[in-house]
């Protein structure tokens, strides 16, 4: 009796506001979606919504998936007759299947209670989208504003059938008809399956698989060093996983500015989210080791005694640190001279060489390659050159680039 008061109360009041204010966007009754509110009011369904399927499998927005089975099956088959060992045992093969098609001793007559908007991952019963309008057009006499609920179409349905689904509609009497055919989106927040593998990425319209980040652990173990470029002084923090791979970088200037500590900083994070993110140790060391700017000059440590930058600095000592072989690269089989390439003098050459310095010929090409790998090119033709001394010299065109 109070809440029939309260709700006639609150209509009377509506009523004599909108008499002398008028009304904006305004409905007497409508249906709340089952997506919006069901999970906050503990419900599988609601209105006429029908459920996706008995099994779900909803994405999770921070990663991860939830396995979310249909709680009203128990009391259903047991509505329909069912006894509890039957019911423990059909819930059992729902369990594992993701369907109730096929599930023992469930009657041929009761499966149509359990069908659902879309079609099982195992099984091919569901309800037509056809019968959603039907759904929709039993209740909208009752509605002053359109019905919040979807018109779930398969992924077979064809533009035409799409067209007929609206026009059907509109002749039931229904305001708005909001239509989704399944795996239409790139990503789909509930699915009736779960997805064994991530999409593979294309070039066209097919989706594209997402990067997942590595975090690292809120304990873990890390590596300090200072280092001096020339009189600045500054401090590598390098947080470590625990197999002992490097996962993020701090990047301290002692004496900087504001805008040089900031700089190095950001640096530092964004190299720290590619680790986090995949990106090779490697690839970074390849890619910034031997890039030239100031601050640059003599070091203290006797494993890089040059930087040519900060940034060279920083990841030359990575390389030092982490990457297996990079100080002193093992020979390879990629290493060994081609035969028809060399001649014989240059062989012999060759040969002297290493003899000379006590190492065979793959090691001593191999040092040979690390050393040169900072080479500019010639300003003159465009070459690569070669060390000559203090300075470079260009063998194409025979520039010195500014040394005599």
């Amino acid at each position: 009796g109070d809440l029939l008061a309260a709700a006639r109360g609150a209509a009377d009041e509506a009523l004599e506001a909108g008499k002398k204010s008028g009304y904006r966007n305004a409905q007497v009754s409508v249906l709340a979606p089952t997506g919006t509110i069901g999970f906050m009011m503990d419900c599988d369904t609601t209105g006429v919504e029908p459920d996706i399927a008995i099994v779900k499998y909803k994405l999770l927005a921070g990663g991860g998936m939830l396995k979310i089975v249909n709680r009203t099956v128990p009391a259903a088959l047991q509505r329909l007759g069912y006894g509890r060992p039957q019911v423990q045992e059909i819930l059992e093969y729902i369990e594992q299947n993701d369907t109730i098609e096929g599930a023992p001793g469930i009657r041929e007559e009761d499966l149509p209670v359990f069908d659902c908007a879309f079609k099982p991952r195992n099984g091919r019963r569901f309800i037509p989208y056809g019968a959603h309008l039907h759904m929709m057009s039993a209740v909208q006499s009752f509605l002053s504003g359109a019905i919040s609920k979807t018109v779930n179409m398969p992924t077979e349905a064809t533009v035409d059938e799409i067209m007929q689904t609206y026009i059907d509609g509109w002749k039931l009497g229904l305001k708005a008809v909001a239509i989704y055919r399944d795996g239409c989106k790139r990503s789909q927040p509930v699915n009736t399956g779960k997805t064994e593998k991530a999409p593979a990425a294309t070039g066209g319209n097919g989706a594209k698989t997402r990067p997942l980040r590595k975090r690292m652990p809120s304990t873990r173990q890390s590596i300090t060093h200072k280092f001096d470029i020339a009189g600045h002084e500054g401090y590598l923090t390098v947080g470590l996983y625990d197999d002992g791979s490097p996962g993020e970088l701090f990047i301290t200037m002692a004496k900087e500015g504001s805008t040089i500590g900031g700089l190095m900083d950001s640096f530092g994070t964004a190299i720290s989210m590619c680790l986090q993110y995949g990106v090779p140790l490697k690839t970074l060391v390849e890619k910034f080791a031997h890039s030239r700017f100031e601050p640059s000059g003599f070091t203290k440590n006797p494993d890089i005694p040059i930087a040519k930058s900060l940034p060279d600095y920083i990841f030359r000592w990575l390389g030092h640190t982490f990457l297996e072989g990079f100080k002193a690269p093992a020979p390879a089989k990629s290493l060994q001279p081609e035969p028809a390439a060399a001649t014989p003098a240059a062989e012999k050459t060759a040969k002297a060489a290493a003899a000379a310095h006590g190492m065979n010929v793959q090691v001593l090409d191999a040092q040979f390659k690390n050393f040169m790998e900072d080479a500019p090119v010639c300003d003159q033709c465009g070459a690569i050159t070669v060390r000559n001394g203090a300075c470079y010299r260009c063998y194409n065109c025979g520039n010195s680039m500014g040394c005599s």
